[in-house]
């Protein structure tokens, strides 16, 4: 009895991959079709597109979801580099693949190259500042100065670092967001300005 139980299952078994694998060959071949059909329309008609654009670009998915890091401006680096260590107790940390400047491990400013979505397509540094500054300096310098993602509602103040920018400015800013986190210690060495 038992051994007729298991022969009707296996039975049930192949019929039913045989179902599916002849329901899976019917799916491609229609697929198939319909790309031909699709390709000998594209034929008769005159393309005004590159073909691949409508069945999706030439990017691979990977390519799409992490964009090449381009290499940042030597000279806007630098100079950011110059300004934020020459105050006291600072040090670089390269962190999400920019450099960011930190006072006691805390950080105050960060880079954001052209070449990552953080950017918008132009370098620039996110200070740290406070709401009403930060609400100040986008209403005077709307061209220079932008709110970052993630950081800008906490009243950090993003500069845009290519087409000359206010080294003076950014400098001051660079200097307040260092002493907002610093310690009280280390911020009475450079004292108000």
């Amino acid at each position: 009895m038992a051994t007729r139980a298991r022969k009707r299952t296996t039975t049930a078994k192949k019929t039913t991959t045989k179902k599916t694998r002849a329901k899976s060959a019917k799916r491609i071949a229609a697929k198939v079709a319909k790309k031909q059909v699709v390709r000998t329309a594209k034929a008769a008609t005159p393309v005004t597109k590159p073909a691949r654009s409508q069945f999706g670009s030439k990017k691979s998915a990977a390519a799409k979801r992490h964009p090449t890091k381009v290499v940042p401006l030597p000279s806007a680096v630098s100079r950011l580099r110059q300004i934020c260590l020459a105050l006291p107790e600072t040090s670089e940390v390269e962190a999400w693949g920019e450099p960011t400047f930190r006072v006691k491990g805390k950080i105050f400013a960060m880079h954001a190259s052209s070449g990552n979505h953080h950017g918008s397509g132009r370098p620039a540094v996110w200070i740290l500042s406070v709401s009403m500054e930060q609400d100040l300096v986008l209403r005077a310098r709307p061209d220079r100065y932008f709110k970052p993602p993630y950081v800008g509602p906490s009243g950090w103040i993003g500069a845009w670092l290519d087409k000359s920018p206010p080294w003076g400015e950014i400098e001051q800013l660079l200097r307040d967001g260092w002493r907002r986190r610093a310690p009280k210690k280390i911020a009475a060495l450079i004292g108000d300005e």
